[in-house]
């Protein structure tokens, strides 16, 4: 599987400057609205050192690794629920995606436009966000009629989804999120995510800082407003400053280490922005290595080895038989499989095994 993230924000914000810098694309980023009319999708690769180090191990003929992919949505103005600046296209498209990357403006520059006129992170989180929950409450509506006539009928099931629409009606009404909604029954879970509720994603917070405040050890006042809402909400945040990861993204890989230290950056920016939204949908990496191919595989955490099996195929999930697993960690220190073998190393695991990010396996299965 693979992660699909959308980048989402207010005209202006540095949508699509990030969205270049991840993938090193030629979207245009100019200074007005709505410059992103379709939505351009890239995908990037998940940064992983342990992938190169068992590359050198293994000399494969391919090496591949685990993918997120980006899509950079246009920016949603105050009333895209009601459709304005295209807003019904443009939440139908954030509808697509499993996890959101919300950039938000945190700094002045009088040369930059602002649809709102001044800098406020907190209010421009809030304008997108309500028009999420305003689509959400909508989605409900639409639904709450369908059920409604099914409920007629006296069926158990639709009684049970009417009475679960009605308190999720409630609940956003009075201006909350809809992941913060608790549900215990297992099967109204299943019904709940069948809605596919916006504000159900999980959001990771960018804030877009200037070039002269990267420099700077503590954050700007803008930055801990928006990291104190996020908080609130239930999400996290990071800062980046977009153009400078754009002209990083640029420069040829022997560069790039200069770049960095003149900024007092250990790693890019970019690669906080993928491993966060990575970690956002609480994925995990395994391993399958051999000489022909290195490969990185990305699973749900706590996934149990048939179903990490069957992101490879869906026979190796169905025919499962057992799996030989070894440490990252071991590879790396004893060199070899058949080394990690002589030692014991190398365990065999059955259906039950809950895989480890960083596991190297090799399934045996039959259909």
């Amino acid at each position: 599987m693979s992660l699909k993230c959308g980048i989402i924000g207010l005209p202006n914000v540095g949508k699509s400057t990030l969205f270049n810098a991840l993938t090193n694309a030629d979207i245009p980023a100019e200074n007005y609205p709505f410059c992103t009319i379709e939505p351009h999708t890239g995908i990037v690769s998940l940064p992983d050192k342990r992938l190169s180090e068992l590359a050198k191990l293994y000399k494969p003929e391919k090496i591949i690794p685990a993918i997120v992919e980006f899509t950079d949505i246009a920016g949603l103005v105050r009333g895209a629920s009601r459709g304005e600046g295209l807003g019904n296209q443009f939440l139908g498209q954030i509808r697509q995606t499993s996890a959101i990357i919300h950039v938000v403006r945190c700094f002045e520059n009088e040369n930059i436009t602002h649809v709102d006129g001044n800098i406020d992170p907190v209010r421009d989180a809030e304008t997108v966000e309500t028009e999420m929950l305003l689509a959400d409450i909508e989605t409900l509506e639409r639904r709450h009629k369908k059920t409604e006539k099914n409920a007629r009928s006296n069926s158990k099931d639709a009684l049970a989804e009417l009475e679960l629409i009605e308190k999720l009606i409630k609940f956003c009404s009075d201006g909350n999120q809809s992941r913060t909604f608790n549900i215990l029954d297992k099967k109204m879970k299943h019904v709940f995510n069948s809605f596919h509720l916006l504000t159900n994603k999980p959001i990771l917070y960018i804030a877009n800082i200037s070039e002269e405040d990267l420099g700077n050890k503590k954050s700007n006042e803008y930055v801990n407003d928006l990291f104190h809402f996020a908080r609130k909400q239930g999400n996290r945040g990071i800062q980046i400053c977009a153009s400078i990861e754009q002209e990083i993204a640029t420069l040829p890989a022997k560069e790039k280490p200069i770049f960095l230290k003149e900024y007092n950056l250990t790693e890019p920016g970019l690669d906080k922005v993928v491993k966060s939204g990575f970690n956002l949908l609480g994925l995990q990496t395994y391993f399958t290595c051999g000489e022909k191919e290195v490969r990185a595989w990305t699973i749900p955490v706590d996934s149990k080895a048939p179903r990490a099996a069957g992101a490879i195929h869906s026979d190796f999930e169905k025919g499962f038989i057992k799996a030989e697993v070894f440490k990252y960690n071991e590879i790396l220190k004893y060199k070899s499989e058949k080394r990690l073998s002589e030692l014991g190393l190398i365990r065999l695991e059955g259906k039950n095994y809950t895989v480890q990010d960083g596991d190297c396996i090799f399934f045996k299965f039959n259909v």
